[in-house]
């Protein structure tokens, strides 16, 4: 089995709350030197095999189900199968 990645974020021009009250949590629990914090998803999906079809169909599916092209960007990647995260 393979697996394929999608993480999807706010778009730059969207205001993202979570990501704020993260890094407004982050200087008071002795974190320094972090600036700005987004707060995105990320997909895991176990594939048979990575083909151009498969591929086609995991866009297909983060444009229509795993993102809201409004307000969100996604990218795609396959990951090593023998990758530990």
């Amino acid at each position: 089995m393979a697996r394929v990645v999608v993480d999807v974020m706010p778009k730059p021009e969207i205001l993202d709350p979570q990501g704020k009250a993260v890094a407004g949590a982050l200087p008071r629990l002795g974190f320094a030197g972090i600036g700005d914090v987004r707060q995105g998803k990320r997909f895991e999906l176990e594939v048979a095999e990575v083909t151009e079809a498969v591929l086609a169909d995991v866009h297909r599916a983060a444009e229509t189900l795993l993102s809201n092209p409004v307000i969100e960007n996604y990218t795609v990647r396959v990951e090593d199968a023998g990758a530990d995260a």
